[in-house]
């Protein structure tokens, strides 16, 4: 089960320009965060929760904003 991924840059001059633009689209694509989820074993209850919580924090930070504006 894992995943393979295809990101491609041009490389012109500018190596550390073209370093920066592969790190933005490594951090995008979540390649890290997958290859973090493939070292660590995580019970399935676990995710449930996780994407739980991040759900309440999101909705939490829209409630927030919209009573701001």
């Amino acid at each position: 089960m894992t995943k393979t991924y295809n990101i491609e840059i041009q490389v012109t001059g500018n190596l550390e320009k073209s370093l920066k633009q592969l790190k933005k689209k490594i951090e995008r694509e979540g390649v890290v965060r997958d290859m973090k989820r493939q070292v660590y074993f995580e019970p399935e209850t676990q995710k449930r929760r996780k994407r739980l919580m991040r759900a309440i924090k999101n909705n939490l930070i829209k409630g927030l904003e919209n009573d701001m504006v």
